[in-house]
């Protein structure tokens, strides 16, 4: 069963260790001391960001990183996709994740995560109309668990790569709100 609980200050050695792991440093290119992911995550595990920092357990064991944020929120991201002509809708969402155990990398869990989260979102998020997320074209098994989760590919894009090493190849993908079922 995946459960997601708000990311707390007790919970950064783990995150630092999992940003340190090269299965997830390959494409978050994040720096891992103790006073980085403290300056990094810190804000949003004390409500004074508005992204939302989660973290995914699998029967109670942590596995993984979700941030979700408000595309409004961050205005200069919509400008970067704007400039790409990719549409973001107003009200869209947007997610970032990990598998940060490695033990549990392969096994569907990022698919079965991003499924839970996106489902959730609609109920969280009752303003929410769509869920966009760009990835780096070359990070397969990144863009495979969002098709497995049912985003779907909307758009190709050059957008700033996350690691400086990688081009700015993206692929864009989305799911919208479910429509209501009718009688």
């Amino acid at each position: 069963m995946i459960t997601w609980r708000r990311l707390g200050e007790s919970d950064f050695p783990r995150v630092g260790r999992w940003l340190a792991e090269p299965h997830v440093a390959r494409w978050w290119n994040h720096e891992t001391s103790p006073e980085a992911v403290a300056r990094d995550f810190g804000p949003a595990a004390r409500g004074e960001e508005p992204s939302e920092d989660l973290l995914v357990m699998v029967d109670g064991r942590p596995i993984g990183l979700v941030q979700r944020c408000r595309f409004a929120d961050y205005p200069e991201y919509v400008a970067e996709l704007a400039d790409a002509d990719v549409e973001v809708p107003d009200g869209a969402m947007s997610i970032d994740y990990l598998i940060g155990d490695p033990r549990m990398v392969g096994r569907g869990h990022g698919a079965r995560m991003i499924r839970a989260i996106v489902g959730a979102t609609w109920t969280d998020h009752p303003d929410a109309t769509a869920i966009v997320v760009p990835v780096h074209a070359a990070n397969r098994a990144s863009w495979r668990a969002l098709e497995k989760a049912g985003l779907h590919r909307v758009a190709e894009a050059s957008l700033e790569p996350d690691n400086p090493v990688d081009d700015r190849a993206h692929y864009v993908y989305r799911v919208d709100r479910p429509s209501p079922h009718r009688p």
